[in-house]
């Protein structure tokens, strides 16, 4: 049980706010599902999370006791980049869903990551232990999770203000028309397909993807996609109401008209998209640390396929380039490299 008292300086701040920055290691969302349930008071009265403090409230926190989670450990193998006592990386393959659903109660990241760490149950949410980000499930590429609630509560701000690094690569059809540019737009879900997305609504929430051209294909473009905000779907929903869905992508895309984009998107079935660059503070030691992925053999097809070729050091090379003094580390993908390919000609 934590006890406080608001001073002059903490007058006109919200409950949740004041809250979350005292409370190490609990994110603000469930600092608000605590006050709701009413393991927060202010003068002895249960509140709401927009409270605004007075001079001289006394607030109590009990904070409960973790809920039972009925989701099971299952041994499913993992692609850990990077592991320590407070956070892991791993690269996940497409076709993995990142935590349990309807449709999806067994056979997730969060089934594995409960065998790989058994005492995760806890960290964060109930159902999604240690997530912080999520990916699609024919998404593949990197993902940090946390081990514990201190380092949970850290990053879950580093995503809420923007300053995680993540860069994906995506095959998109046609030609784009710049070499680089900007989506900004709101987001919502449609209006009437209810589990897709559109910018082309009204909304308060704002997603911005920045955008590089890197190789024009045939028919096709690879395209460096930079997230500013991180919303579901972002950037497959960006890209298709710009005219240019991911190739693959059986939910915003379309069948190509030209044969030889036709035959990669056939080939890959899946959306062409792979999160192939990670980086952020550490939440405890506070090191700045990059994880790069390269593309996973069915999207190095695909791009072949196209006529695009693989690696891009000048496209590492400007990535690293805002990283200076920072050794990367590189995923140890299972189906990277090519049959007798040396591992270090793919960085």
């Amino acid at each position: 049980m934590m006890q406080f008292s608001v001073d002059e300086s903490d007058v006109g701040v919200r409950l949740d706010r004041f809250l979350a920055e005292r409370v190490e290691g609990i994110t603000r969302s469930r600092i608000q599902r605590h006050i709701l349930s009413g393991a927060v008071t202010v003068d002895g009265h249960p509140t709401k999370p927009s409270q605004v403090l007075r001079r001289g409230q006394r607030i109590r926190y009990e904070p409960p006791p973790p809920a039972p989670s009925d989701v099971v450990a299952q041994d499913i193998d993992l692609v850990v980049v990077h592991e320590d006592e407070d956070l892991l990386v791993v690269d996940k393959a497409a076709g993995l869903v990142v935590h349990p659903s309807v449709g999806h109660e067994s056979g997730t990241l969060v089934n594995a990551l409960l065998h790989h760490i058994p005492n995760l149950a806890g960290v964060g949410d109930v159902q999604r232990p240690g997530i912080v980000h999520r990916l699609d499930k024919d998404t593949s590429g990197l993902l940090v999770v946390c081990k514990t609630d201190r380092a949970h509560g850290v990053l879950s701000e580093q995503f809420r203000e923007h300053s995680i690094e993540r860069r994906y690569l995506a095959l998109v059809l046609g030609n784009l028309g710049a070499d680089e540019g900007l989506f900004d737009t709101s987001h919502a879900r449609h209006p009437r397909h209810r589990k897709r997305f559109t910018g082309r609504v009204e909304a308060t929430r704002r997603a911005i993807t920045h955008y590089r051209v890197l190789e024009r294909l045939q028919g096709a473009c690879l395209v460096e996609a930079r997230l500013e905000t991180g919303r579901t779907h972002q950037v497959r929903v960006h890209f298709s109401e710009a005219g240019h869905p991911l190739i693959g992508d059986s939910m915003y895309g379309r069948t190509p008209s030209g044969k030889v984009p036709r035959l990669a998107a056939k080939n890959l079935g899946r959306q062409a998209l792979h999160a192939a660059v990670l980086g952020f503070v550490h939440p405890v030691t506070g090191r700045r640390l990059l994880f790069f992925s390269n593309p996973p053999r069915d999207m190095l097809d695909a791009l072949r396929t196209l006529g695009g070729r693989w690696p891009l050091d000048d496209w590492t090379s400007s990535v690293l380039a805002g990283w200076a003094g920072i050794q990367p580390v590189w995923s140890p993908g299972p189906d990277e490299q090519d049959p007798g390919e040396d591992p270090a000609d793919s960085r």
